[in-house]
């Protein structure tokens, strides 16, 4: 016989189920949304529809083989020490031609030399600078510009254009362009020089000399290597008379 609970009993067993506190409702479950693909085969609809996500660039060029993929930031401004007469002006230097010329040359004046041409370089490699300018600017007695300008210039490094006026070659140091200001009677000027018009006007000049218009650095190499094995020579020559004194010395 089925036992047959009274009102009361169901109420205490309703309310040993059901809890005291207050039951929060559970969010439904979002449904995820389904993202487009960019269509591959239709580049104008690619403008107006969504795309998926990005989170690396290695996954975005898996999926699209085809297309350049690429980042780039905000281009910081160029940084130099300029002047109001000279905004902005920096020459292209070979790094193999300053690591050379710092080994080569004994001397501290063609150095010097150097950089007040690299300094001075018009746009194209034009150095407007006479001879009495540049002692005046370094300090120097003319006839010492004149004797390590002449070192310089049998080099290949610059070769005169015409009185005052000096020109860089293009393989060792060139200034490409310059900036010349304004004023109220003169509009303000942007002159470029590629270098390869340069290189090829001056290969074109018979009248040049040949390590001029094909310079080369080697002869510099062989000169360095030939004074290091000089001076190691002498330096063994000069160990081996102090150990024959200290021999004679012993002896006697």
């Amino acid at each position: 016989m089925t036992d047959i609970l009274l009102p009361s009993k169901i109420s205490e067993v309703e309310s040993s189920l059901v809890s005291s506190e207050p039951q929060r409702r559970r969010p439904a479950p979002k449904r995820a949304r389904p993202r487009p693909e960019l269509p591959l085969d239709d580049e104008i609809q690619a403008w107006s529809r969504p795309v998926q996500p990005v989170e690396d660039l290695d996954s975005l060029a898996r999926r699209y083989p085809r297309r350049k993929v690429s980042l780039s930031s905000e281009r910081k401004p160029m940084e130099f020490y300029d002047t109001p007469e000279r905004p902005k002006a920096f020459s292209m230097d070979s790094l193999e031609f300053f690591f050379l010329i710092a080994q080569y040359f004994r001397e501290a004046l063609p150095l010097r030399l150097i950089l007040l041409m690299i300094a001075c370089q018009k746009a194209g490699g034009q150095i407007r600078l006479t001879q009495e300018e540049m002692s005046t600017v370094l300090d120097v007695h003319r006839g010492k510009i004149n004797e390590a300008l002449g070192e310089v210039m049998s080099h290949g490094i610059v070769f005169k254009v015409r009185r005052g006026v000096y020109q860089f070659n293009p393989p060792y140091s060139y200034r490409v362009a310059e900036f010349i200001p304004g004023t109220e009677l003169v509009e303000a000027e942007y002159r470029q020089v590629d270098q390869d018009k340069m290189l090829a006007k001056i290969r074109k000049d018979e009248s040049l000399p040949q390590l001029v218009r094909f310079p080369s650095l080697e002869h510099m190499r062989e000169a360095i290597e030939e004074l290091r094995k000089k001076r190691a020579e002498e330096r063994a020559a000069r160990r081996l008379a102090r150990a024959q004194r200290q021999e004679e010395g012993t002896a006697q």
